[in-house]
């Protein structure tokens, strides 16, 4: 199953209704990492094989360098940050990770 990790970009309140739905999901504050650049929470997120969730398109912008690079990640899920509620954040990941899978999300980039 799909972890889901989420940057500084992403409000708090998406993580814990992500937990609420049975979704292993994680902040870079519950892992004590705020304050890390935007690569640094990509290898943390890689380390431990999660989707990293942001609405900061830095991480666009990263994936593709890390492609390019041949850097293995897990997947990055993003938002625009005044496209989408909390809680429509919350039901388009769900889906997500109710119908893909580890190995699907792969090196591969989902906008919702």
């Amino acid at each position: 199953m799909i972890k889901v990790y989420t940057n500084e970009s992403v409000n708090v309140a998406i993580t814990e209704g992500l937990k609420r739905r049975g979704i292993e999901a994680w902040s870079a504050r519950d892992a004590g990492n705020l304050g890390m650049t935007d690569e640094e929470q990509l290898k943390y997120a890689s380390k431990i094989r999660a989707v990293v969730f942001t609405r900061d398109d830095d991480f666009l912008m990263l994936a593709d360098k890390w492609t390019k690079e041949k850097k293995e990640y897990y997947g990055i899920i993003y938002a625009h940050p005044q496209k989408l509620s909390i809680g429509e954040c919350i039901r388009r990941i769900k889906l997500l990770v109710d119908l893909l899978s580890v190995e699907d999300m792969k090196n591969h980039i989902e906008f919702l």
